[in-house]
């Protein structure tokens, strides 16, 4: 048996980061342990430029189950761009803007997202004191990718006994307006059965204020029916 810290992420709509492109952002199923680990941050008040505190929530370990991983929706807009020539080392924007005048470009660019997700996250492996209250009660605003993704229902955090990351996400409270639904894949740091599906992410956050991120081993895992019952 291990101690586990398992909540609930649910929003009307979620972004869950890809490989970043200009024109276009996808977004992945789940939340990786970056999305995750970066939302803990939020909910405990530590910044960016905290390496401190950012390195003690790295040694955690993540497994995330996905009760919905919702319907696709992408959104178009256009990006307004400026040629390096026209604005050189510029203060800001705005001011990158205005230098630029008529020189300016705009670009179509595409956004993805999920629609109706709800996901179970358990942490584990390093303290967890601390993080249920944050979570319960968090300094920044939590969100499910970018700042439009805002969380539909409170995490309802609870630490937990269990013999598994798998037996742990089953103690995961649904809102109420999310009564019914069971855990069809986890995706977890570590492997939970021989027959797990190893994959790669890069979603390890080398350095958060530079948007450095490094590959990691991730492993799927379906749970067979009465598994995940706590």
């Amino acid at each position: 048996m291990a101690e586990y810290l398992v909540f609930t992420l649910c929003a009307g709509m979620a972004a869950m980061g890809d490989l970043a492109g200009h024109e276009r952002r996808g977004t992945l199923t789940w939340p990786g342990r970056s999305a995750v680990l970066g939302l803990v941050a939020a909910a405990a008040g530590t910044r960016r430029d905290d390496t401190q505190g950012l390195a003690r929530l790295e040694q955690l370990r993540v497994a995330v189950g996905v009760i919905d991983d919702g319907v696709p929706l992408r959104d178009y807009h256009t990006v307004e761009t400026i040629p390096t020539a026209a604005a050189k080392r510029p203060d800001s924007r705005p001011v990158a803007i205005l230098a630029a005048g008529r020189a300016t470009n705009t670009a179509i660019t595409l956004r993805d997202y999920r629609v109706g997700v709800a996901y179970a996250v358990a942490l584990w492996g390093a303290p967890l004191d601390g993080l249920a209250e944050a979570l319960t009660r968090p300094v920044f605003a939590l969100y499910l990718g970018r700042k439009s993704c805002p969380l539909s229902a409170p995490p309802a955090p609870r630490r937990v006994d269990a013999a598994g990351p798998v037996m742990a996400l089953a103690h995961a409270l649904l809102p109420p307006f999310r009564p019914f639904g069971r855990i069809r894949l986890v995706a977890s740091d570590e492997r939970i059965a021989a027959d797990d599906v190893e994959d790669t992410r890069n979603d390890v956050a080398i350095d958060r204020g530079k948007w450095h991120f490094a590959s990691r081993a991730v492993y799927t895992h379906r749970p067979a029916r009465g598994e995940d019952e706590a």
